[in-house]
């Protein structure tokens, strides 16, 4: 059965770096897991976001609006409005804010149950 879900529905996340807004996932009953992050202009002194990997799920980011680089393995990306990037499973990768404003992305994950399978390190 098909399924309306609001922004305003969307359960936040605490999750370091970036605001993260679960719009679904297994938690209500479905088989994949999106979000909508917003990751904020650093401030100075801020400590920079460490890369993280996914050891049993690839993701994929969306740009909506704003600018960023996407590191994944020792391969820097530069991400714009309308950019996608497929991360496989186990890379090591990290989006970060490079504009004047927020970053806003998209994130796919295609399993239901993803709250406990980020590891951060730095590298």
């Amino acid at each position: 059965m098909a399924t309306k879900i609001s922004l305003s529905d969307a359960v936040d996340l605490d999750l370091p770096g970036r605001r993260s807004r679960e719009i679904f996932s297994g938690a209500m009953g479905a088989d994949s897991t999106f979000r909508l992050v917003d990751i904020v202009v650093p401030r100075a002194g801020d400590a920079p976001r460490l890369p993280h990997w996914h050891p049993d799920s690839e993701e994929c980011i969306h740009v909506l609006a704003g600018q960023g680089t996407t590191w994944v393995e020792g391969t820097e990306f530069t991400m714009r409005p309308g950019d996608t990037i497929h991360i496989p499973a186990t890379q090591r990768h990290v989006t970060r804010n490079t504009g004047d404003g927020p970053l806003t992305l998209l994130c796919f994950f295609p399993r239901p149950h993803f709250e406990t399978e980020t590891e951060a390190r730095d590298v």
